[in-house]
């Protein structure tokens, strides 16, 4: 048993946690550049919490811009056991309306223009995605988006597009008859590094506006979408609070946290030093092991 250690990626609308005690913004190096802000750590009903806001304090880093890789070393480095994402998103289906919170479950990667994995020449590793995220987190999520007054569905299938630029009608139609739910610019590579750092990660993704895609679309202005999005980071606030309540006791182990074992395919001796000193953070474990 160990103690929960919460990080907390917040996106747009979302750039600081109230409530925090003890707090502190620290800046943190990475072997992979630098985060897209410094890190707000403090305790938060009890629980250890940092928070990273993924497009910076004033939304200045672009979704293609991101420095996935340093983000998530960054949060395992200060010590984070599991990781939330909030991230807003558009709805693909009728029946999620704006304001509503979905708990996705799984995700269609369509970005070409990132860098996925910690891993390459010199060390190869191959890690399962074939359930992307912490059913245990995901749960715990869910309960505390209720608490917080938001209206909750419990999986769906986020389909994260390149951007910056929003679909195409006919993109976004397609997306809908692949089954997808809601669509977004941010929660891939995420997932797949914080797989990769043996971090177990939960994706609440808040609707502020129904895609392309549908009918009244072109009668939403970007006032009402701007104050959804405001809506929705009170309420994620909300549950980023009553989450910690719930992580107050020991944390027990999660399969997710052993993720790297078989997973690194290059024998021992053919390892690069240098790969395998920029990894010593997100892949120690498995490293020493």
């Amino acid at each position: 048993m160990s103690e929960w250690v919460l990080g907390v990626i917040g996106g747009s609308g979302l750039y600081e946690v109230d409530g925090l005690q003890d707090k502190q913004w620290v800046s943190v190096e990475t072997p992979w550049g630098a985060p897209s802000d410094q890190l707000l750590t403090g305790s938060l009903g009890g629980v250890k919490l940092v928070f990273l806001p993924r497009h910076g304090r004033g939304h200045r880093v672009a979704p293609s811009d991101l420095n996935f890789r340093a983000n998530i070393h960054a949060l395992k480095s200060l010590g984070c056991t599991d990781i939330l994402s909030v991230s807003a998103v558009g709805s693909l289906r009728e029946d999620l309306h704006p304001g509503m919170f979905v708990v996705v479950d799984q995700f269609i990667d369509r970005t070409f223009a990132r860098q996925k994995s910690f891993f390459g020449e010199g060390l190869v590793a191959h890690v399962s995605m074939a359930d992307p995220v912490c059913p245990r987190l995901s749960s715990l999520a869910a309960e505390a988006a209720r608490a917080a007054g938001a209206k909750v569905v419990e999986g769906g299938t986020y389909l994260v597009m390149e951007g910056p630029q929003f679909s195409t009608r006919a993109e976004s139609e397609l997306y809908r008859t692949w089954g997808c739910h809601v669509i977004g610019m941010t929660n891939m590579p995420e997932a797949k590094l914080a797989r990769e750092a043996e971090l177990p990660y939960a994706s609440v993704a808040m609707v502020t506006d129904y895609d392309c895609w549908h009918e009244d679309h072109e009668h939403v202005d970007v006032a009402q979408i701007i104050a959804c999005l405001m809506d929705n980071a009170a309420k994620a606030k909300n549950l980023i609070g009553a989450l910690a309540k719930t992580l107050t006791g020991p944390r027990a182990p999660s399969p997710i946290d052993t993720a790297l074992t078989n997973a690194l395919i290059t024998a021992p001796h053919a390892r690069d030093p240098d790969i395998m000193a920029k990894l010593a953070v997100v892949a120690g474990r498995a490293l020493r092991g």
